[in-house]
């Protein structure tokens, strides 16, 4: 077929509809064009009294372009009562009319009820198709155009490009526009190098875009913008540059890319450059426009230069909801959430803007991390009173919130209400619970979601492995895993560490070293997970065994490394190496000891007996005074009896003027050891005028799935008698096991 140079009758910038014979003096001279709002209240009276087929098609592109709908119908109908609807240029309206109000399937009944059919209805039923996803139903009926013998223009390709969203259906459409000679129309070939750009071809858009001999901004700025999304940032600077070379100076929208593009960059010159291209924008005169404030504003946001971020908001004379809302989630994720509800509330106050579900969204994250959920309760109940819609990610928020401030009726209340969950929905209440010790709610909510075939992520399992791990729910973790292998869910290496920890916590050191082993990757986390959960179990030897193992990988360990093999080594009595380690802390890896290291060895010092040398350590070696540490001290003097040194750690404690209750029960503990009944008293007067009060000591034991709880000095659980006759079995069973081991010790020495 011979190639047909574009023309104007191709350009889609003209209107889609043929040009209508001059219109007799009726109903529609009473409408000016469809753009002038101020004649919208004329429409009905004018719909009512339309009676010639040249009344009706500016009445329903008015109803087209403002979205009229209901109004169209009514010109609809009454076009069937007056048999008018199979008009040609009124039927093209009509569909037209029903395309763009986003309704093909009744603009495909007025296609197929016409009778004569040209390029022009053709194409706004592929275009009607394409805008609505529906790309295979836009295909079939450009075939059935093709098989009809009419010829596709310019409008009909665009109309195909619209919903493209595959490469294989771009270059079928990409052969279609050589074909029919439109590789020169500027406007084809700038959707095409957008299309590309978003089915990650940007190097052909690139290439595409060189083919071209002549290029407008458009043109310019969809390749930048093409190159800004494929993160490249040298090939889009360089673009601007030619660009501006080329006599096209850079607008908004090219402003715009080029923020986008250094805002996902992690690049240490993103902000360098980005004032840069602030400094541009200021010059070219678009400092004003609101969409490259708020660009600007992300940018600086997420590179934490909260200061600049702030002065272009205060800046900003006209803020929109999309510029308050990228400064309040901005400041929330850079640990300001404080400020985050300072800056809410302002919105709520002076904006007078409705905010988005986005805005809440970011509010009530700030209320998570601050832990308050009263604030976050009164945005809630702002919504409900202002009867906002929430879409799911607001409501996920919510719950997220309500779970981690402990409000687990409230989050439970909320997430059954939603219509629409999502992973997130799921995730948010099934941590939720288990973070706060629920753990059996958590697993009921888990099966609940696997039964509405919602697969869980990595997310769902690491908080049900946590639950178990802080319960010691050995029987619930193995399911937990059970489930994993049946499922086959991909294994991460947090899930894999997740493991390790929570076998090593409830007991089943052998399989934390059997999942640890089948780790295909192991990082400084693992190890010292692994480490710790043998020192956990006074296995410091083999604690020790497993920190040389890691030694040896070459990875360097860091302070949560060294706390795990320090607290192993303190577990077992192992001081010479302990002290050791902690020497190398300093010496070979350039570390500082914290407060936290200082106290492993304190421990490891009194569990050895040298309570002295651990007074001494603490003092000389400690970075800061801690009446936890000395607690350590105190408690190690009461029991090997070492007043002299009681005393000094009792001075020290008072200085601290301690603000928990533990430390000032140790005081009169200690005290008490010592004979000083009155520093008892005036001990425990001291305690009661600051309003402290020492909580009971408690344990816990979970056997067939539930939680046993006791307390000091308590006898409510409902099975305390059988409990302390077996503690006496066993007790009365160990002495005779201790009585012959002393025997046997004895012939030993004997012989």
């Amino acid at each position: 077929m011979k190639n047909v140079k574009p023309s104007h009758a191709t350009n889609p910038r003209l209107a889609l509809l043929p040009a209508p014979p001059r219109p007799t003096p009726t109903a529609a001279a009473a409408l000016r064009p469809c753009n002038h709002l101020q004649d919208l209240h004329l429409l009905p009276s004018t719909a009512a009294s339309a009676s010639h087929p040249n009344d009706f098609p500016p009445l329903l592109k008015t109803c087209a372009f403002q979205n009229l709908l209901p109004l169209g119908r009514i010109l609809h109908q009454r076009a069937v009562v007056l048999g008018l609807n199979a008009h040609p240029y009124l039927a093209t309206s009509l569909l037209h009319m029903y395309a763009v109000n986003g309704h093909p399937s009744n603009a495909h009944q007025v296609f197929d009820q016409m009778l004569v059919k040209n390029v022009v209805p053709y194409s706004a039923l592929i275009s009607a198709y394409s805008r609505s996803a529906d790309i295979n139903m836009a295909f079939s009926i450009y075939s059935k155009m093709l098989n009809d013998g009419i010829r596709p223009n310019s409008v009909t390709l665009l109309g195909l490009l619209s919903g493209v969203s595959e490469l294989d259906q771009l270059q079928c459409l990409h052969a279609l526009v050589v074909h029919f000679g439109f590789e020169h129309d500027v406007i084809i070939m700038n959707s095409m190098m957008n299309v590309y750009s978003l089915c990650g071809r940007v190097n052909v858009a690139g290439i595409l875009f060189d083919s071209m001999p002549y290029k407008d901004r458009i043109s310019w700025n969809s390749v930048i913008a093409g190159y800004s999304r494929n993160g490249d940032l040298k090939s889009s600077m360089d673009l601007m540059h030619g660009m501006r070379l080329a006599g096209f100076f850079p607008d908004p929208q090219t402003y715009g890319s080029l923020l986008a593009l250094l805002t996902n960059n992690n690049s240490k010159c993103s902000v360098q450059l980005g004032s840069l291209v602030q400094a541009l924008v200021i010059t070219s005169g678009f400092a004003s426009d609101s969409h490259l404030v708020t660009s600007l504003v992300s940018m600086y946001l997420k590179f934490c230069e909260l200061d600049y971020a702030s002065k272009l908001f205060d800046r900003s004379l006209e803020k929109d909801a999309v510029l308050w809302t990228a400064m309040i989630s901005g400041l929330a994720q850079n640990d300001r959430a404080n400020e985050a509800l300072l800056v809410f509330h302002q919105m709520l106050r002076s904006a007078q803007l409705t905010p988005s579900n986005t805005t809440i969204a970011s509010a009530v994250s700030a209320c998570a991390q601050l832990r308050m959920p009263r604030i976050g309760a009164s945005i809630h109940g702002f919504v409900m009173r202002q009867q906002l819609p929430l879409d799911t990610a607001a409501e996920n928020s919510l719950i997220t919130l309500y779970m981690k401030c402990s409000k687990l009726e409230q989050g439970h209340t909320l997430f059954n209400s939603m219509e629409n969950r999502d992973l997130v929905s799921w995730n948010a209440i099934v941590s939720g619970f288990a973070n706060n010790g629920h753990l059996e709610e958590a697993i009921h909510f888990f099966v609940r979601m696997i039964s509405v075939m919602q697969r869980p992520d990595t997310i769902t399992i690491l908080s049900l492995l946590q639950g178990c791990a802080s319960l010691g729910a050995l029987q619930h973790g193995r399911l937990i895993h059970n489930f994993m292998i049946r499922h086959e869910l991909n294994s991460c290496l947090s899930m894999e560490t997740s493991l390790v920890d929570m076998y090593s916590k409830c007991g089943d050191i052998k399989m934390a070293q059997k999942c640890f082993d089948q780790m295909l990757e192991q990082d400084v986390v693992s190890w010292g997970v692994i480490i710790a959960g043998y020192g956990c179990h006074g296995m410091g030897d083999v604690a020790l065994r497993i920190y040389s193992k890691f030694l040896s990988t070459e990875m360097e360990p860091n302070n949560v490394m060294f706390l795990s093999v320090l607290s192993a080594c303190s577990h077992s009595g192992l001081v010479p190496q302990g002290l050791a380690i902690f020497n190398s802390m300093k010496k070979v890896y350039g570390m500082e000891p914290c407060i936290e290291h200082c106290a492993c060895i304190v421990d490891l010092l009194c569990r050895a007996g040298n309570v002295e040398e651990a007074f001494r350590f603490f003092q000389g070696r400690s970075p800061m005074a801690n009446a936890d540490v000395l607690g350590i001290i105190l408690d190690a003097c009461r029991e090997s009896g070492d007043v002299a040194v009681a005393e000094e750690v009792v001075e020290e404690m008072i200085k601290l003027k301690p603000e928990s209750a533990g430390s000032y029960v140790q005081l009169a503990h200690s005290y008490a050891a010592m004979n000083c009944w009155y520093s008892v008293g005036e001990t425990l007067r001291r305690m009661r005028t600051l309003g402290l009060k020492k909580a009971p000591g408690w344990s816990f034991v979970v056997v067939n799935g539930d939680k046993n709880t006791f307390f000091a000095d308590d006898t409510s659980h409902p099975q305390w008698d059988q409990i302390v006759w077996l503690l006496k079995i066993f007790k009365n069973e160990m002495k005779d096991v201790n009585y012959d081991l002393m025997q046997a010790q004895e012939i030993c020495d004997c012989s």
